[in-house]
Parts: C-alpha cells; structure tokens; sequence
C-alpha cells in the first residue's frame, strides 16, 4: 500500500527535514518485533497528544479504539488533554507526557511545523512516534491514517454523479496542513476531466482553504462564494463533515439546502443523518474506532521494538517532502443514501440518530 502524493509541495515540506534524527531505542524496550498484543512490556505507558476534541470523531470513536487496544495489550493510555487547536498548547501537552516517561508517543499534530521541536524532543528521548491521522515531515515516524487521496475521490465521485454539471466550490482543510493537499488531489482525479470539458466550472474564488477545520468558518466561506455567484453554484465539496455543517447552513439560509449537491468526510452522526435526510450526497467513512484499534496495536509493538518499519503492515514511502518514511493506511468507504445499512450494522450509528426528521421507507435503514 502507498500513499499517493500531491505533484507540488507543501513549504513545510523542506523545514527541519533533518529533525528525525534522535536515539533509536525506547526506553526499557525489547529487541522482539511484531509481538501479538498481549504479549507487550510489562512497562508500556503510550502517550497521546490530541490536536483538538472540535471534530466529534476524536473523542468519540479514536480514543476509545486506542484505550481499547492498549488495555487488550495490558498498556497504559495517557492522554495529554484536548490540545484546543492551539500549538502552544500542544507543545505543552508534549513536554508533560516526555516528563511522565512515556514509551511511544501518539501525536496528532495541531500544526505540522509547529510541532517540530516537540517531535525532535520526542525522538531525542528515544520514545517513538506514531503521526496519527496527520502527516509530520521526518523519516522517523509512522504515519498512520487512512487513505485521504481515495477520501477525495470518493467524496468527488458521489457529488459529480449526483451533479454531472455547473458551477462547484470547494471548501478545504487548514492550509497549514498536509491532508488538505491529499483530499484536493483525490478530488482532482475525478474533476479534472469534468473540468477540461467544461461540464463543471469553478469560479474564481471559489476554492477556499478554511482556518481550523471550523464550521463558522466554512460558513462564512460558502456564503460569500454565494453572494459572490449569485446563489449559482450546484455541487459542493466539503473535505469534512464539520465543515460541511457550515456549508449546508450557509445554503440552508438561502433555500439551497438539498438542491445544491454536497459531500464531506468523517462519518459523524450529524452527516449521516443529513445523507439519510438528501441535503448530504455523501460522507466518506472511515472507521476512526478502526484507526484507533490499529493506532494501540502498532503503539504496543514499539514498546517492544522502536523501530516503525517493523511494525505489522507498515509500508515504505515518502513524506510530502520527499523524505522516506513508512506508513499505514486504512481503507475508506463512500456512505450514501444506498448503503446506510453498513453504518448501521457497524454499530456506528443508531436508528435513531441516522433516521430523525427522516420520513420512514424513504431510505433504507429508515
């Protein structure tokens, strides 16, 4: 498996590659590799530093899939707190959880430069790094997520289907971060030709990145695009469901809600309902209890070999930047109106939270 990287790089890509570099053993690790769970160091204390709680995913479904795999494991799970989107709250996070000794650090990073000198400090204390969900530029890490190209796609895939022609805008991630880049040329891998016929057009200004993920924001952006259009925009794709939420008020406001064609990312709850309600084409899932789950098991493999090239399933590849590295990704999949069922049967969602305000036998699952 390989992670399918965008043609141009990010800036970060090029500052501080070098801070991989630090001791290459945890401390009171084993030389054995890709030990089963149950057999991890008696001494395992995995820490994790969280970027934000903001995204309902996070605290809901990645947390209990680490804590859940680490226990299995007889591990310890540290958290370092809700890291509030903030850097400097983030690097704080890290320096607590190096100070308790922790044996592997789990870092879903706020900002990926920012967060640099934390990582270095990391790896210099000889505890090993899992990216979780966020890519970091070093070779020293293991980048693990799910395949955010294919997220694109797919999320471009089920709104042109639903909406072959006119006008779209798009609403990106942080620009400070790499997924953003991912989830654009996962997108561009089905809009390019649509593009180039002139069957989809997007207008100037209609392509916005969008500070800290947030609802308010992508709000803010998709009503200017309206007002700057004249409410003349037909698809919109959304990089995730939060702020799809925003998006879906700003056209909400303007009767567009459902007419306008959009597509988000992340499976939360809100979404789903909207798939099961018609004013969300799609939300891509990916199984964040899943990434969790993988997140503890490749965590209590470190403990007994820091080395991340060894842990089960990591595959060789390179960094936005170009930097080899090893990463493991998790498959995605495309949740509309006709397959809710897989949600559902899942657990990852109730009949209730799908179906509400859903006529019934409108959709299956309802």
């Amino acid at each position: 498996m390989s992670i399918r990287k965008p043609a141009a790089f990010l800036a970060i890509a090029v500052i501080l590659a070098a801070c991989g570099g630090g001791a290459s053993t945890a401390p009171g690790a084993s030389a054995t590799a890709g030990a089963p769970a149950s057999q991890a160091a008696a001494a395992c204390k995995v820490g994790v530093a969280w970027a934000t709680f903001q995204e309902q995913r996070y605290g809901l479904r990645d947390e209990p899939g680490i804590k859940a795999a680490l226990a299995a494991g007889g591990a310890e799970y540290m958290s370092g707190g809700d890291g509030q989107n903030k850097a400097e709250v983030q690097a704080s996070q890290i320096a607590t959880l190096i100070a308790a000794k922790i044996n592997v650090l789990v870092l879903n990073a706020v900002d990926p430069v920012a967060v640099l000198p934390s990582l270095k400090a990391a790896l210099d204390a000889g505890i090993p790094v899992i990216a979780y969900d966020r890519e970091l530029e070093s070779s020293k890490v293991l980048f693990l997520t799910h395949d955010n190209v294919l997220v694109g796609h797919l999320i471009a895939d089920a709104v042109t289907k639903a909406q072959p022609t006119g006008n779209y805008a798009i609403i990106k991630g942080d620009k400070t971060q790499t997924n953003p880049i991912f989830l654009r040329q996962g997108m561009e891998e089905v809009l390019a030709p649509l593009v180039a016929s002139g069957a989809i057009k997007i207008p100037a200004g209609a392509e916005q990145f969008t500070d800290g993920w947030k609802a308010e924001n992508a709000q803010a952006e998709m009503e200017q695009i309206l007002t700057a259009n004249n409410n003349n925009i037909q698809g919109v794709l959304s990089e995730n469901d939060n702020m799809a939420t925003g998006a879906v008020a700003a056209l909400t406001a303007q009767g567009l809600a459902g007419k306008v064609k959009i597509g988000g990312q992340d499976g939360d709850t809100f979404a789903l309902n909207r798939v099961a309600l018609g004013t969300q084409v799609v939300s891509v899932w990916k199984n964040a209890t899943e990434l969790g789950d993988a997140a503890g098991k490749a965590a209590l493999e470190l403990c007994k070999n820091p080395d991340v090239s060894k842990v089960t399933g990591a595959t060789a590849t390179k960094t936005t930047g170009g930097l080899a590295s090893f990463s493991l990704l998790l498959k995605p999949i495309a949740i509309t109106k006709d397959n809710l069922q897989v949600v559902l049967d899942a657990k990852w969602i109730t009949v209730a939270d799908l179906c509400k305000g859903v006529t019934a036998g409108s959709v299956k699952g309802c």
